[in-house]
């Protein structure tokens, strides 16, 4: 193990103070002896603060060396934890990631399916199907029906006359609504509101034509936009073709819109078999007061029986309390002694009022 070099240092030091003080003592010259002595003492003292200095410093970079390490220590426990905590968001990040490219090959496939018009009609149907199951019940309403005309509907909303059966069909004119979004200047623009307007129009005609039929259906029908931008932009900037479906009795319809439709057609169902069941109700209720009267002609029966009762009971007990009174004369009259004897027996009158009295 190496000495540390301060250490040496002083050893030496001290080692050439001893030598001189040695040299000194056997020196004749006691001056010099003296100064030798003093310088000695300075050495030694030298060599003590030498000492002690080593040891502060030694004490002071043990000190530091703890912090040090301490330091040290702590900053690896929370580089640690920093690289787990980067560790769990890289695989947060990760799966979030895998979500996106999960969302984006939907995405994707989605665009597929409303670029193609039958797909995309597909689409308008399943939603159309989705909602109207979420609201009516099963026996409300008929998927794919055909009319006596031989067309079919998407769905057929069998209500009470009045109204009556309700069509709805589902119309997606996307393309025309992107050729809005997507025009470039003005006459672009003009175009593609055109050919909107123009597809709105068909789909609307078609719907009056094909599914309003007098005698079987109600006098209007249902067109669904499956898409709240397009219902949007029908009705901010073709409020004239909003009007004129309505004079053609097709109502068009988004999903917001037919939720609160089917809603109020729900309540308009409710009331209808409330007042088909009206004449249940009246019938049972008469029935209810029929037997409401004979409980209490029952009760009335009940209640002369228990008057009677208790009239029976006070007459028992009237004639209770006179049997009691007469036996209790009967035991006074057994019990009495004579107030003085008699010399000779003689034949006893019964008393008038005690015979009375015994009979």
């Amino acid at each position: 193990m190496a000495l540390d070099p301060s250490l040496v240092l002083a050893i030496a030091i001290l080692a050439v103070g001893i030598v001189i003080w040695l040299v000194v003592r056997n020196s004749p010259d006691a001056g010099e002896t003296a100064r030798l002595d003093q310088l000695f003492g300075q050495i030694q003292a030298l060599a003590h603060a030498q000492a002690s200095t080593q040891a502060a410093i030694d004490q002071r970079l043990q000190q530091m060396g703890d912090r040090v390490h301490d330091r040290l220590s702590e900053s690896a426990s929370q580089a640690g934890q920093s690289l787990t905590d980067l560790k769990e968001r890289l695989a947060v990040i990760d799966a979030a990631q895998k979500n996106i490219a999960d969302l984006s090959t939907r995405m994707v496939s989605l665009q597929d399916i409303l670029s193609n018009k039958q797909s995309r009609g597909a689409f308008g149907e399943v939603q159309l199907m989705d909602l109207v199951r979420t609201v009516l019940s099963p026996a409300n309403f008929e998927f794919q029906a055909t009319l006596s005309t031989g067309k079919r509907v998407d769905c057929l909303l069998k209500l009470p006359n009045p109204p009556g059966a309700i069509g709805i069909d589902a119309k997606f004119p996307l393309e025309a609504f992107r050729a809005i979004n997507d025009s470039k200047d003005d006459a672009a623009l003009v175009t593609a509101r055109r050919d909107f307007s123009t597809a709105i129009r068909l789909h609307v005609r078609a719907i009056s034509e094909k599914y309003i039929v007098p005698g079987e259906t109600a006098d209007s029908a249902l067109m669904f936009l499956p898409s709240e931008a397009v219902y949007a932009e029908l009705h901010t900037n073709f409020g004239n073709l909003v009007e004129e479906a309505g004079r053609m009795r097709v109502w068009i319809v988004s999903p917001t819109t037919l939720m609160a439709t089917l809603t109020t057609m729900r309540a308009v169902l409710k009331d209808v078999r409330m007042r088909e069941q009206a004449h249940v109700i009246q019938t049972k209720v008469g029935e209810l007061m029929k037997d409401l009267e004979r409980l209490d002609k029952r009760v009335g029966h009940l209640q002369s029986h228990f008057d009677q009762a208790v009239e029976d009971v006070r007459q028992i007990r009237v004639s209770t309390d006179k049997a009691m009174k007469k036996s209790a004369d009967i035991e006074s009259v057994g019990l009495e002694e004579p107030s003085a004897a008699p010399a000779a027996p003689s034949p006893v009158i019964p008393d008038d009022g005690l015979t009375q009295r015994l009979n």
